[in-house]
């Protein structure tokens, strides 16, 4: 087996905390080595299917159903995956998990440098102080040892690098940023949120904060409205790893990045009580490597990095490394979505819009607000409205009665204006909630495969019920023709693509792997910034809290390092 000895720091996994992680050691001074499982990709040519119109691509663009059933069975549940990206995915049957038709839970993965955040919403949001809250006040899950006070200033300073639009609103329930100029609204949004000012005061029609520029950046474009951000960025106006972090790590030439490099253990120094090194599986090769550091960054994803805390079993840690609480795994949290419901408008029948604005409108948490008297509440903590707006055209009357030159011309006409609420809820940490790994199943490497064990509660069920009821509420108020209202079906588990909570941070090391600095307990120089960390879900996209905790804890380890504690 090689060995390599040459770093200050390891990160593990190049996505959205990764890429964070590589940018501020790398630029504080530090020799770092990122290790990625996916293949490499550049950024721009690697978008092999960014503006490819879909006569160029097979089946005219259509998915090869025979081809998902085979090789992406769980990732072609993501609305995101077509023919255009599908490099970006993971390949179920070459890197599986071991799947319980019983309670099913769809882990969405990236296979690329880069990872998810080249397919992310870009939804940015703040978590507020009723949410580092919530915990201690209602009991459920175990405090924040931090405050937003505390998060707040790295708040900033990642928004300020990523670039976020959006509109101030003075709501303490979702703290204002950083933001560039918000995107522009269309003439229907502008009406429904004129009349919701007045029929539904309580509700705020806000633009969604979304890490897309709509003024430059150093290296990147303003947005220009093409619309399939999934497919990749070439101009770099959303912000991913590959268009922003690893560009800024690489420019200080102290960073190193390895691809197709699936790390199967930490090894635990006992003596010195320290991770010593990494073990590293070549995936095309099978050849085995192992990589030395003083400090080491776990960012490979709420479940990458737990199953490989869980793996990393020794004589001191015969649970996971660093589950001394028992915690490891357990706390797995998701959020629940759908659409709760559909208004169909014939207001502003006259206009239309151009261009592809690449992301929606979003209405902040209403319910159960600190202070608020929701009397006819029957649960705990809230849920916020993204939405859609969208002009109905041929695929929305395709079926209606008519032939030849005078059906094809009306099918040609613009329509009815739909607008959508899509509720995201808050689920609370719950201890049967976990990943683990099973006993008999190991992927090619070796590496035994992730389990689920996860059911939505009670409480999730009557978010999702309340928010249905809100959504018709909403969409009446706002002057809604006709109103569809949303299933109480709750989304498959996973499917949120916000898994976190699985390694919590707390203050009590008894019931917490992390502390307040995302390190862990017992174990100085491991730090773990990805999802896992989470003590409780909010009800916001949490990608940006990770960011912000990644860059703090970066700031942490290499003060420890330039003190000689580390």
């Amino acid at each position: 087996m090689q060995s390599s000895t040459e770093f200050d720091a390891i990160v593990i996994g190049s996505g959205i905390t990764g890429g964070w992680a590589a940018k501020e050691l790398t630029e504080r001074g530090l020799k770092v080595l990122v290790l990625e499982r996916g293949r490499d990709l550049q950024h721009g040519s690697g978008y092999l299917g960014e503006h490819a119109p879909s006569w160029k691509m097979t089946f005219n663009g259509r998915a090869d159903r025979e081809e998902l059933a085979k090789d992406y069975e769980v990732q072609s549940h993501c609305y995101a995956m077509s023919q255009a990206n599908k490099q970006f995915w993971n390949v179920d049957s070459e890197h599986p998990y071991a799947l319980d038709e019983s309670k099913p839970f769809d882990w969405i993965r990236g296979d690329v440098v880069g990872g998810r955040s080249l397919m992310w919403g870009r939804q940015t949001y703040r978590l507020s102080e009723q949410d580092f809250n919530a915990n201690a006040k209602d009991g459920h899950g175990i405090p924040w040892p931090v405050g937003y006070e505390d998060i707040a200033p790295w708040y900033s300073y990642v928004e300020k690098f990523i670039g976020v639009n959006g509109r101030r609103e003075n709501l303490p329930q979702l703290p204002d940023g950083e933001f560039q100029k918000p995107m522009p609204w269309m003439a229907l949004e502008e009406t429904i949120s004129d009349r919701l000012k007045t029929a539904a005061p309580d509700v705020t029609l806000t633009n969604s904060r979304s890490a897309i520029l709509t003024e430059p950046l150093p290296g990147r474009s303003a947005c220009h409205y093409c619309g399939p951000c999934e497919r990749g960025c070439s101009t770099g106006s959303y912000f991913s790893s590959q268009s922003s972090t690893l560009p800024a790590a690489r420019a200080t030439g102290n960073l190193t990045l390895v691809s197709d490099a699936i790390v199967e253990r930490l090894e635990y120094d006992q003596s010195a009580e320290r991770i010593s090194s990494v073990y590293v599986v070549d995936r095309n090769t099978r050849t085995r490597k192992k990589y030395s550091a003083k400090v080491f960054f776990l960012c490979a994803s709420t479940v990458g990095s737990t199953q490989l805390l869980l793996n990393s079993k020794s004589e001191s840690f015969p649970n996971g490394l660093g589950n001394k609480s028992g915690t490891l795994g357990h706390y797995l949290m998701d959020h629940s979505f759908g659409v709760s419901g559909l208004g169909v408008f014939f207001d502003h029948l006259d206009s239309y819009y151009y261009g592809n604005r690449p992301t929606g409108l979003y209405i902040p948490r209403f319910r159960n607000l600190d202070g608020a008297d929701d009397q006819d509440t029957d649960f705990l903590r809230g849920y916020g409205f993204q939405t859609g707006t969208l002009r109905a055209d041929w695929r929305f009357q395709h079926n209606r009665p008519g032939f030849g030159e005078g059906y094809k011309e009306a099918l040609r006409k613009p329509g009815y204006w739909l607008f959508a609420l899509i509720g995201f809820a808050e689920t609370l940490p719950v201890k049967r909630n976990r990943m683990y790994l099973s006993r008999n199943k190991v992927d090619r490497y070796g590496i035994p495969q992730v389990v689920f064990d996860y059911e939505w509660q009670e409480n999730d069920y009557k978010l999702r019920q309340d928010a249905n009821k809100q959504a018709k509420r909403i969409l009446n108020s706002a002057g809604a023709a006709i109103v569809t209202e949303g299933s109480d079906d709750l989304s498959t588990p996973g499917l949120g693509i916000h898994e976190m909570g699985t390694a919590r941070m707390g203050d009590d090391p008894n019931q917490s792997v992390l502390n307040k600095h995302n390190q862990a307990h017992g174990i100085p120089n491991l730090f773990v910034t990805d999802g896992s960390f989470m003590a409780s879900s909010s009800c916001v996209n949490p990608s940006l809290t990770y960011m912000a905790f990644t860059a703090r804890a970066c700031a942490y380890a290499t003060e420890l390092l330039a003190s000689g504690d580390l």
